[in-house]
């Protein structure tokens, strides 16, 4: 999705490059956790309440305009107000894990469950009852790793407009 929104892979790296370190956005170092296998860099995640998500996510589009060329701004603002409405809305007391994704080679060794169990101490820490996340619906994979860890399917949303469906997803913690 980063690479439709930034308009390509190299693009989208510089943007989640930029916006790692500047805080306050959607993707900043203060809301990322990474997960290592052997000395290694496997997965990251992004979370935060979701009562910051819409304030994260608008700074993290001016972050991503900026380092955009212009004829770029008017797919980038479209794929961004549909992407909003996509995907289901989570609870507002909930801790949103907004990307969680794991280096193919590290997968089913760990790291993804590990980031998981890092959101739910983190939801606990903060006071937060429940973690909230989505996923497209076609990603098996990962509904299958949400199921396991004790993830509830709570709402879907069929594919539109070029997008596809999602899936929201809500464990209770607390």
């Amino acid at each position: 999705m980063f690479d439709r929104f930034a308009g390509g892979s190299e693009r989208a790296l510089r943007t989640l490059e930029r916006a790692i370190g500047e805080p306050g956005n959607s993707a900043s170092a203060e809301r990322l956790w990474v997960a290592e296998i052997d000395g290694e860099l496997a997965a990251v995640m992004a979370a935060f309440p979701v009562g910051e998500a819409a304030s994260r996510s608008r700074a993290f589009l001016r972050l991503s305009l900026r380092g955009a060329p212009v004829w770029r701004w008017t797919s980038a603002l479209r794929l961004y107000f549909l992407a909003g409405r996509a995907s289901p809305n989570p609870p507002q007391s909930a801790l949103y894990v907004d990307a969680l994704a794991t280096e193919e080679r590290f997968r089913r060794r760990g790291a993804a469950r590990a980031l998981l169990a890092e959101a739910e101490r983190q939801a606990r820490r903060q006071g937060l009852p429940a973690i909230a996340l989505d996923t497209t619906m076609t990603n098996e994979v990962a509904r299958r790793l949400y199921g396991g860890e004790g993830y509830d399917e709570v709402g879907y949303r069929p594919p539109r407009r070029g997008l596809p469906g999602f899936v929201a997803l809500v464990k209770r913690v607390g």
